[in-house]
């Protein structure tokens, strides 16, 4: 129910990022990469209306093992299906080529072949983009792969384009060691773009959350859900922690795109109301939600009016 000004959202899509899966270690000897992941899938578990796709913008297996995109498929899967949603996946630059197809996909692969994809959702246009080079952590596309993606982007898709790669193109001056590993000749990519109806251009690889633009299109990178980038760190280049893991949901209007940073970690409440104080507020008038909720004096803002009177205000 609108409770605002503004409608429900059209397409809701969720947002998640490098959770680097390992067969059967832990990564850096402490960390446990599955775990960051069922605490994401879990968190978007919660939310109503769910999510109509979850888009990983790379480095899914950490190592790039069979058997990691197995358990991969093995998590992500089951709980998409009971959202209802689509798992988009993309490339990362430490996924391999071979493994990822055959694994997550059922195809043949080598080296050469990048792992481009379009997925239509509900009249949304999701793009991944294969920005992995063999051998190497930086970012190329080749002339092909922007050729291909001039020709699918030349017919508009009803409710427009987001586009997912794994190395975002945007500054990172947080972390400089990244742009040693960034995506290179930019300018290209913007040339593809130039007209296009992409929305949004979504990405990870800096195992941080942080925005900005690119040829006009705003850019949303997500954390990792493995471990971060810690982007002050003390007397450190580079600073890994494990901390501060986080999914990102995006929310998609006819003429906006709201994103919303989902921490992983449960943290101690304290403030809130039940959710069944949802049911009697949408049950109000506006008139009295506002008098209710926004007026300062109010019974409730006092801590006159218990939560119980609210659910029941014949009690």
């Amino acid at each position: 129910m609108q409770l605002g000004q503004y409608p429900a959202p059209r397409h809701a899509v969720a947002h998640v990022s490098d959770p680097h899966l390992l067969a059967d270690r832990l990564q850096y000897g402490v960390i446990d990469t599955e775990t960051g992941l069922l605490r994401s899938l879990e968190r978007l578990g919660r939310l109503d209306p769910p999510p109509a796709a979850i888009v990983f913008t790379g480095d899914l297996a950490d190592r790039a093992e069979p058997a990691a995109y197995a358990r991969l498929r093995d998590l992500v899967e089951p709980v998409a299906a009971r959202m209802g949603a689509e798992v988009v996946w993309v490339m990362g630059n430490h996924d391999e080529r071979a493994p990822y197809a055959r694994e997550l996909f059922g195809e043949d692969a080598d080296d050469a072949t990048t792992q481009d994809r379009v997925h239509e959702v509900d009249g949304l246009r999701i793009i991944s983009l294969d920005t992995s080079v063999p051998g190497y952590h930086h970012g190329e596309l080749t002339d092909e792969q922007l050729a291909w993606l001039r020709e699918v982007l030349a017919t508009p898709a009803p409710h427009g384009t987001l586009l997912a790669l794994h190395h975002p193109p945007i500054p990172v001056p947080m972390l400089r060691a990244a742009e040693i590993i960034e995506l290179l000749d930019q300018d290209r990519l913007a040339q593809a773009l130039a007209g296009s109806d992409v929305r949004g251009i979504i990405g990870g690889h800096f195992h941080f959350s942080t925005y900005s633009t690119f040829a006009g299109i705003p850019v949303s990178v997500a954390s990792a859900t493995c471990y971060t980038s810690d982007p002050a760190p003390l007397d450190r280049f580079v600073s890994g922690v494990d901390g501060h893991q986080a999914v990102t949901m995006m929310h998609l209007y006819d003429d906006r795109v709201v994103h919303t940073i989902v921490p992983l970690a449960e943290e101690p409440e304290v403030s809130g109301f039940p959710a069944d104080v949802a049911a009697a507020v949408e049950a109000m008038s506006p008139e009295e939600r506002r008098e209710l909720v926004s007026r300062k004096d109010s019974p409730l803002n006092t801590g006159q009016l218990h939560v119980d009177a609210v659910t029941d205000p014949a009690g």
